[in-house]
């Protein structure tokens, strides 16, 4: 039997002559929260489209629970998607009972009634008078309240007030105890840095990064901020004491070391486009400027 729920395996997608998936791999165990990580157009929102059988891969394999959905409908998953449509002459609880009945077996009605309060959710409004974040309320709240163990979240906050978004944070952690597989997109870094057990980078495609916080420690780092002369940047480990070293020698005051968010590591380490840390990038470009003032020497 397969040990996860959610498995993506050697998966690619074209369209067309652009190849817009490479080779991703992915798994989610049960009762952990998997986030997925990316800059804008690098892939998230279609992998997730192939594992739900939305879109046919080029190659690979998917499995949810072991089936595969490119060739059997999947009703042990809940999906939210960033962008929500829904029929805006029914009413909040009119899309839920309809949502509800596109499952095997209906959702949790306690659970729901709990959701539209924690959520703060008018059901009794036709869905036309929602704002954005109201209608993304009721996708979470068919989502959590479904009998499923699998929940499929793609940029799910999306809309949502800072107080709502928390509650949205303490409600994945209880299904997450509960034992669902959790695939959560996100480009709130910080949301990721505080529900996610694992975490997958990807970038153009490929995942450039995948394990546990723990496992991925070689891009985690801390900022160090100095003041006379001023100083702010994020350093890995192991160049931290060189780095403190060189401030001292500077006469640096007001000196202080923090770990670096999850957010700031992703924009410092990501943000050049190659996979490599921006101080990489920096040093090796100092040592090409280098090397080539001493060809012209």
């Amino acid at each position: 039997m397969n040990a996860y729920p959610i498995e993506i395996s050697q998966l690619s997608k074209d369209f067309g002559k652009t190849r817009v998936l490479n080779n991703v791999n992915l798994t989610v165990t049960a009762g952990t929260v998997h986030g997925f990580l990316g800059p804008n157009g690098a892939g998230k929102s279609t992998t997730i489209r192939c594992l739900l059988g939305l879109i046919h891969p080029t190659t690979g394999t998917l499995r949810i629970n072991n089936t595969d959905p490119t060739k059997t409908t999947i009703h042990n998953v809940a999906y939210v998607p960033g962008d929500v449509e829904l029929f805006p002459n029914l009413t909040g609880n009119q899309v839920l009972d309809t949502l509800a009945k596109l499952r095997p077996t209906s959702d949790n009605k306690k659970k729901r009634a709990e959701y539209i309060e924690r959520f703060k959710l008018d059901p009794t409004k036709k869905i036309r008078t929602y704002s954005k974040g109201n209608r993304q309320k009721v996708m979470l709240i068919a989502a959590f309240a479904a009998n499923v163990d699998i929940l499929v979240l793609d940029e799910p906050t999306s809309g949502l007030d800072p107080l709502i978004e928390q509650t949205f944070i303490n409600i994945v952690r209880e299904r997450r105890n509960e034992g669902a597989a959790i695939l959560l997109s996100s480009h709130i870094l910080s949301e990721v840095q505080e529900l996610a057990d694992d975490i997958s980078i990807i970038r153009n495609g490929t995942i450039v990064e995948s394990g546990s916080l723990k496992q991925l420690a070689h891009i985690r780092g801390v900022r160090i901020r100095a003041t006379n002369p001023d100083y702010d940047h994020i350093h890995e480990q192991d160049s931290v004491n060189p780095t403190l070293q060189h401030l001292i020698d500077q006469g640096a005051s007001n000196i202080t070391i923090t770990p670096a968010s999850l957010e700031e590591l992703f924009l410092e380490f990501y943000q050049d486009g190659q996979g490599k840390p921006a101080q990489q990038q920096e040093a090796q470009g100092n040592q090409n400027q280098q090397q080539g003032g001493a060809s012209h020497a």
